[in-house]
């Protein structure tokens, strides 16, 4: 099938394109920016049978409210343009999925896709606000599913990359307490739920984690423990706050997040525990 991505230039993007590559579709990139025109990019989703929406400006920066407003107007400007272009469009995809994130939920309380009361912070707020835009396929006859991300691991991007290099030289510790929880999804897990989700057609919100949350400190240790070098340097809190303003708030704070619908729909994740998953990475 012919496959779409946009914001597919990132860590996520990059894996799923070559991913999908792989899996015989034929994958496009598209890249939407303020002065794109929507009749052009209707024009590009013609002959597209999965369009798959990854826009959005990292959350790692510092929470100014310039960077605040362009991690917002990113996500649900972009997915308005899409959807506008997509009503304009003459052959729709058949299948829609979407990005969000498993901020939307409340720290520290198990969750899994019934959860209906969400946070109240910026982060879940853009959540809802993207969610409730990308939802508007539905109303066009597109099968649409909502992807809830957790932290997404990978060596070659994400969090992992960040902390790679200075946990290898004994320079790595805990982020804060390190008591705050971590739901995490290994990048080859994530892009085997794509797969799923596209050849049996599913729609709905779904969040894409282990089924084994984790928190910071284990991380820490294990990852320590692998790479056989101290973890003897903690991150304060005040550390981060001087780096990321507000946005250090998502890496003190956690989600503990279940993948109840995937695991109801029998999928088999490869990477459950966290060992496993950081093992995959030496």
């Amino acid at each position: 099938m012919r496959v779409v991505i946009v914001g597919s230039s990132g860590f996520v993007g990059q894996a799923l394109m070559l991913h999908l590559n792989n899996q015989g579709h034929k994958v496009d990139p598209l890249s939407i920016r303020k002065e794109t025109k929507t009749q052009d990019i209707s024009d590009a989703l013609q002959s597209c049978d999965i369009l798959i929406n990854l826009a959005g400006v990292s959350i790692f920066g510092r929470w100014s409210a310039s960077y605040k407003k362009a991690l917002y107007d990113s996500r649900i400007d972009t997915t308005k343009k899409l959807l506008d272009a997509l009503i304009m469009s003459k052959k729709r995809p058949k299948i829609f999925i979407s990005t969000s994130a498993i901020g939307i939920y409340p720290d520290e309380i198990p969750c899994d896709e019934k959860t209906e009361n969400f946070s109240s912070s910026f982060l879940s707020q853009t959540c809802q606000d993207w969610e409730k835009e990308a939802m508007r396929a539905k109303e066009l006859g597109i099968k649409t599913s909502i992807f809830r991300f957790g932290v997404v691991l990978g060596k070659s991007g994400g969090m992992i990359k960040k902390i790679w290099l200075p946990f290898s030289f004994g320079l790595g510790g805990r982020i804060g307490s390190g008591r705050q929880s971590l739901s995490w999804i290994h990048i080859r897990d994530l892009c085997y739920i794509y797969d799923k989700v596209i050849k049996e057609e599913r729609e709905g919100v779904y969040n894409l984690c282990s089924p084994q949350p984790t928190n910071n400190m284990e991380l820490t240790k294990i990852l320590g423990s692998l790479l056989n070098r101290p973890t003897f340097f903690p991150v304060p809190a005040f550390v981060l706050r001087l780096m990321f303003g507000e946005g250090a708030d998502f890496m003190l704070h956690g989600q503990k997040v279940y993948p109840k619908k995937l695991l109801d729909l029998g999928f088999e994740f490869k990477y459950k525990d966290i060992k496993t998953a950081l093992s995959s990475f030496l």
